[in-house]
């Protein structure tokens, strides 16, 4: 059993690495993000989108969901009950482990308590927009005509991850980039015979406030989150290496964009101006995002904050619903209470940053169980996001200490951490090679206390039951 388990550790890590290489082979034999090309051949104004294969480590985590024997609740609630009560986690703890397969609660403490989840509130936005927007859709970044003469308009579509002109790095998966559209752009306008323009932007396609009700005002300052806007490159960043954003990534992206236009040899007459583009304009380029599901990864993996409120609005937005905070968390629960998963859960954010949110560990441990089921394979990307214990993400610096080192490789779950916050809910294969799911939420932490080590070892204890 020993042997069979670190084999399925290892397959982890190599097809970790082989996604990561695929990523990087592409990127390198491709074109660049500050918009000049490695290669001969003349993109068009509009590129055409070349599938990219499905490359996941799901297939060792969820295959065989039913193999192996149920845990033994008795002994697992006595392996827990120890650890449970760690004075680092506080005075107020939930956990549940459920059995995947069936839904059965294996243990509980506090299990429909509504708990602040911090960043696992992310497996709630994962869930919604893979369903409503599925797994194959792009958010695009356009240049329109404006209405007057020579005047064009930068159109945000809601992509936090579109890459600026100072993003040098090799990312996956790989993002659309403001350089690139610059180039389609340039090309198009010199075709038409145009070297000279006006420029507006518009990002009316998310409203309302920029930050959440109960969010902490040092979250932008501190580089957190930037302020949500439907137009942004790197995040909303200052530099793609620093945490610093720009009060208005909008601005910010469409002065990048003019700058970028003018070493293209197109001049633009004064600064960008705030605008609107007409819903009938005539589209002069685009660039396109990575498909959804790949968005979903990197949002789980590295808890991408941006990319889980634009998530959010997106799923709003294909419902009819406006691009604000409150519409995407209601846009969100109508999609779990389509799925019969909406019972424990209530939010007000896509991320997770808000105090105000409250979810039941029960609620977690079924979201998962849902998205790990056979019967939801288009909900697998859910799983394959979540960090791996002591190698990617949010957990590759954990899993080291005596007491949850068992767990590297074996434990996959989405942390999240607020002042006075440790959770993490995931999935991980038992002793006997069976799947379950978990999730342990502690919101009083007294400070200064090392909880994640403490809720580590308690998925640790999971996975070796």
């Amino acid at each position: 059993m020993v042997r069979g388990r670190w084999t399925l550790v290892v397959s982890l890590v190599l097809l970790q690495a082989f996604t990561l290489g695929a990523a990087l082979y592409v990127w390198n034999t491709g074109l660049t993000l500050d918009g000049t090309e490695s290669r001969a051949a003349a993109p068009s104004p509009s590129p055409t989108r070349t599938p990219a294969p499905v490359i996941t480590a799901t297939a060792p985590v969820l295959a065989g969901g039913t193999e192996g024997e149920v845990p033994d609740a008795k002994r697992l609630a006595a392996r827990l009950k120890g650890p449970i009560g760690d004075a680092a986690l506080g005075g107020r703890v939930g956990a549940v482990v459920m059995d995947a397969a069936t839904g059965t609660v294996l243990y509980g403490n506090r299990p429909t308590t509504g708990l602040t989840p911090a960043s696992t509130t992310k497996v709630v936005t994962a869930v919604a927009a893979i369903t409503t927007l599925g797994s194959d859709a792009r958010l695009a970044t356009r240049v329109v005509y404006g209405k007057s003469k020579n005047a064009i308009v930068l159109v945000g579509g809601g992509d936090p991850t579109l890459a600026g002109p100072r993003a040098t790095k090799h990312p996956y998966p790989r993002p659309a980039s403001l350089g690139m559209l610059a180039v389609y752009t340039a090309r198009a306008l010199k075709a038409a015979g145009v070297t000279k323009v006006t420029l507006s932007y518009d990002d009316s396609l998310f409203t309302g406030p920029r930050t959440a009700e109960g969010w902490k005002p040092n979250y932008v300052p501190e580089g957190t989150v930037a302020p949500v806007t439907a137009l942004m490159h790197d995040g909303g960043r200052v530099h793609p290496r620093t945490r610093q954003r720009w009060p208005d990534p909008s601005r910010a992206t469409a002065a990048a964009f003019a700058a970028l236009l003018r070493r293209q040899g197109i001049t633009v007459s004064g600064g960008p101006r705030e605008g609107r583009a007409s819903s009938s304009a005539q589209e002069v380029a685009r660039v396109e995002s990575p498909p959804v599901y790949q968005l979903v990864e990197r949002m789980l993996t590295e808890s991408d904050n941006d990319l889980a409120e634009a998530l959010a609005r997106h799923v709003a937005l294909q419902q009819g619903l406006r691009g604000t905070f409150a519409d995407g968390a209601k846009a969100c629960l109508r999609v779990l209470r389509d799925l019969d998963a909406h019972e424990g859960v209530r939010i007000e954010d896509g991320s997770g940053l808000s105090p105000r949110n409250r979810i039941t560990p029960k609620a977690l441990a079924r979201l998962l169980a849902l998205a790990a089921s056979p019967e939801n394979p288009h909900l697998h990307t859910v799983i394959s996001g979540l960090p791996v214990a002591g190698f990617t993400g949010t957990l590759d610096d954990r899993y080291d200490r005596k007491e949850s080192e068992q767990g590297a490789g074996l434990v996959r779950a989405k942390t999240g951490t607020l002042n006075g916050v440790t959770t993490l809910a995931g999935v991980t294969r038992t002793a006997s090679g069976r799947l379950v799911t978990f999730a342990f939420m502690a919101d009083q932490v007294p400070a200064n206390d090392p909880a994640a080590a403490a809720i580590d070892r308690l998925a640790t204890i999971v996975s070796t039951s």
